[in-house]
C-alpha cells in the first residue's frame, strides 16, 4: 500500500484484533496488510485503506440508456467510470477483466474527483455514473467525486448490484439522483452458488432506495437459459417488486450470451425475454424492456394510461418523443414517471473514450 492510498470509514476493530469491513455483507475481518474480498480495501494499521481511490477505469461517454436508464434524462451523456476489484464473484460477469483484477494500477488511470466533474462539465455531460464493477466497493471514491459534480450541476448515478450494509448503503445512495440495481435472480441459491452472496440485502436495498430516498431507481435482471428464467421465478420476482416498490420502477429484463465462466450456456432467446416481460405486464408493472437484443417494441416507453408510444428507441437512439413539457403522455395526459424534460437528449448512441492524460 502506498501513502496515497485513502483511509476509509465504515469499520471497526474486533476483540480478536482484526479490522473488520462493515461496507458490504461480506464484513471482512483483515489481518495486518490484508486485503477483503474484493481486493481493495486492505487493513492498514488499525484501519481500512481504499487502494483504487482517483484510480479510475474505462472512462467513457454513453448513452444514458446504456446503464441502462430509461426515465432519467433520455437522450443525454453520461461519463461512466469504474475502478478494479469487486465484492461478488458472479460467473456471467461481462466485465470480469476489471471486477476480477488484481492489477490496480495496471487497470487504471490517475483521475481525482474533481479532474472527472470538470471534465464531465467540458464534455457537456448531465451524469456520472459509477460502474463496470460496483461504486459500492470504491465507496469513498464514489461519494468524493459525486460531491465535485454536484458542486458543477452534474447529477450522479450508481449502476450496483445493491450489495451494501445500511451505513454504507445510507452514505453512498444520499449523494446519488439515480440507480440502476442489478436484481439477478429471486431466489438465495442462485446468489449463493454463481455469484458467491445473498439475495435478502439487495432486497433491502431496493426497498430503501424506493422508500426511503429521492434517488430515481431501475432494476436490472439478466436472464440466464435455465438458471434464473422459469415461470414461476419470473412471477414471484415481479409481484415483489409491485407490493414492495410499486408499478412504475421501470424493469429491464437483459439478454445473457456466453461469457467468463458460463461459456457453455446459450445465449437467452428472444421468447424467453417476451415471456419474462408479459409475466411483469400482466403482474402489473408499468414499464417493462429488454436489452442485449434487437426489439425496438421491447426497448420503447408505452404510455400506461392508453398504451401508445411515448418514447421510441432503436438501440440507444432515440426515433420518437412523444411527451409534453410536463412529462405527460401527449395522447391521454397520463404522468410518466422519472426526470423526463421537454425535448430528449441528443447524444444518440456515440462511445467517447476518455483519457483524463
Amino acid at each position: 500500500m502506498s501513502a496515497t492510498d485513502y483511509q476509509t470509514q465504515h469499520w471497526q476493530i474486533n476483540t480478536d484484533g482484526r479490522v473488520q469491513c462493515n461496507v458490504c455483507p461480506r464484513k471482512c475481518q483483515l489481518r495486518d496488510n490484508q486485503a477483503g474480498f474484493c481486493q481493495v480495501r486492505t487493513r492498514v494499521g488499525n484501519g481500512i485503506a481504499l487502494s483504487t481511490f482517483a484510480k479510475a477505469s474505462g472512462l467513457c461517454v454513453d448513452p444514458i440508456e446504456k446503464k441502462p436508464l430509461y426515465h432519467f434524462l433520455p437522450g443525454t451523456a453520461v461519463l461512466s467510470f469504474g475502478t478494479a476489484g469487486c465484492n461478488l464473484a458472479c460467473k456471467f460477469c461481462q466485465n470480469w477483466h476489471l471486477s476480477h483484477s488484481k492489477q490496480v494500477d495496471a487497470a487504471s488511470q490517475s483521475a481525482a474527483p474533481k479532474d472527472i466533474a470538470n471534465i464531465a462539465a467540458k464534455l457537456g455531460c448531465r451524469s456520472v455514473a459509477y460502474t463496470y464493477n460496483d461504486p459500492v466497493i470504491f465507496l469513498e471514491y464514489a461519494v468524493a467525486t459525486a460531491q465535485a459534480c454536484t458542486e458543477l450541476g452534474i447529477n450522479n448515478v450508481a449502476v450496483t448490484a445493491g450489495y451494501i450494509e445500511p451505513a454504507a448503503r445510507a452514505e453512498l445512495f444520499g449523494h446519488m439522483q439515480a440507480a440502476n440495481i442489478d436484481l439477478k435472480a429471486f431466489n438465495d441459491d442462485f446468489y449463493h452458488r454463481l455469484c458467491g452472496g445473498r439475495l435478502q440485502p439487495v432486497l433491502e436495498t431496493l426497498k430503501y432506495v424506493k422508500n426511503n430516498t429521492s434517488v430515481w431507481l431501475e432494476i436490472t435482471t439478466l436472464l440466464i437459459p435455465g438458471l434464473n428464467d422459469s415461470k414461476p421465478e419470473l412471477d414471484a420476482m415481479t409481484r415483489w417488486i409491485l407490493q414492495e416498490l410499486g408499478p412504475d420502477v421501470p424493469l429491464h429484463f437483459s439478454a445473457f450470451h456466453p461469457t467468463y465462466r458460463l461459456n457453455d450456456v446459450v445465449a437467452t432467446s428472444a421468447k424467453t425475454l417476451n415471456m419474462a416481460r408479459n409475466i411483469a405486464l400482466n403482474n402489473g408493472i408499468h414499464y417493462v424492456y429488454v436489452g442485449n437484443v434487437h426489439d425496438p417494441s421491447g426497448n420503447s416507453t408505452w404510455c400506461h394510461g392508453c398504451s401508445k408510444q411515448v418514447i421510441q428507441r432503436k438501440g440507444y437512439q432515440l426515433r420518437a418523443w412523444s411527451l409534453d413539457s410536463n412529462g405527460k403522455c401527449k395522447n391521454c395526459g397520463t404522468i410518466i414517471p422519472g426526470n423526463l424534460e421537454s425535448q430528449p437528449g441528443t447524444w444518440g448512441s456515440r462511445r467517447l473514450p476518455i483519457n483524463i492524460a
